[in-house]
């Protein structure tokens, strides 16, 4: 199951929105099972940020090699998704 988000419109350099025809999509993040991939999709999607959760297909699997689900974004979003990442990590959980 892969999940996008739309965008919080960011402008390029001209005004104008940028183009997601030519956008490169980097992984920020992995997680071990598709659910843990989706809730961190969806803070970043609070963030304004598109993300996807790649992978969710092998990760499931019991084998020699298993799989871990990617969380991508756009590169231009790669840097403040990170930041919120390391955020979350830094953060104690109450629950």
């Amino acid at each position: 199951m892969t999940q996008s988000i739309p965008p919080e419109s960011p402008q390029t350099p001209d005004g104008t929105p940028p183009s997601d025809d030519d956008a490169t999509l980097v992984t920020v993040a992995e997680r071990p099972t598709e659910p843990a991939a989706t809730v961190l999709v969806s803070i970043l999607a609070d963030a304004g940020i598109r993300a996807v959760a790649v992978g969710g297909f092998t990760a499931g699997f019991v084998a020699e090699a298993p799989g871990w689900v990617q969380v991508k974004t756009f590169e231009r979003d790669a840097e403040k998704a990170r930041g919120i990442i390391a955020q979350i990590k830094a953060e104690p959980h109450d629950f």
